[in-house]
């Protein structure tokens, strides 16, 4: 195993963790309320692209993390663990980004309106609502991911390698989950950007 990275204060972790969740999850909550008006000299739907290639990263990080702790190379495991979440940090902010100078797509909207309409519904028939719950679990699971996330990372940068276990084996198939989804949701939208 390997020795302790950061000294055990859980008190000052569980705030630390806490805020930084309820932050990020108010700051993705409002922001996504709003959409700059600005002309960009490149196309604003970059960031999209950026977060399904970032997810997609993070996903096969997370592949390998799972492999090489079961093989015992738990160094090449934190390595992993920490790059995918460096990683899944640069996704929000290209996330906030792209929410922020291009507001929402919605899926079926092929004139672009803004509003899909009954014959839009119609046209991409049972793939909307495949995509509607595809993109209602990714966003909850993103959602409320966060401080498990944090919580088993601090597990294992104290050397509770244990704690750090039985709470990875949960949150692991969740980060797993909004890392494959996202771009997924991703392609399925990309037609409908304006």
């Amino acid at each position: 195993m390997l020795a302790p990275v950061i000294k055990k204060n859980d008190k000052q972790a569980n705030t630390v963790i806490i805020v930084l969740s309820l932050v990020v999850f108010i700051a993705v909550t409002f922001l996504s309320k709003f959409t700059l008006q600005v002309e960009l000299p490149f196309d604003k739907h970059i960031f999209a692209t950026m977060n399904a290639v970032i997810n997609s990263i993070v996903a096969i990080l997370l592949v390998y993390a799972l492999v090489a702790v079961k093989q015992k190379k738990y160094q090449l495991h934190k390595n992993l663990m920490l790059t995918a979440l460096v990683l899944s940090a640069l996704f929000l902010v290209t996330y906030i980004a792209h929410h922020l100078l291009a507001g929402e797509a919605k899926f079926g909207d092929t004139n672009l309106d803004g509003i899909v309409s009954d014959a839009e519904k119609a046209v991409v028939g049972n793939v909307r609502p495949f995509y509607l719950i595809l993109l209602t679990t990714h966003i909850v699971l993103a959602a409320v991911i966060l401080p498990f996330i944090l919580f088993t990372t601090y597990r294992a940068l104290t050397g509770e390698f244990e704690a750090h276990k039985k709470m990875a084996k949960r949150t692991w198939p969740l980060w797993f989950y909004v890392a494959v989804t996202g771009p997924l949701v991703y392609m399925m939208i990309k037609p409908y950007y304006s």
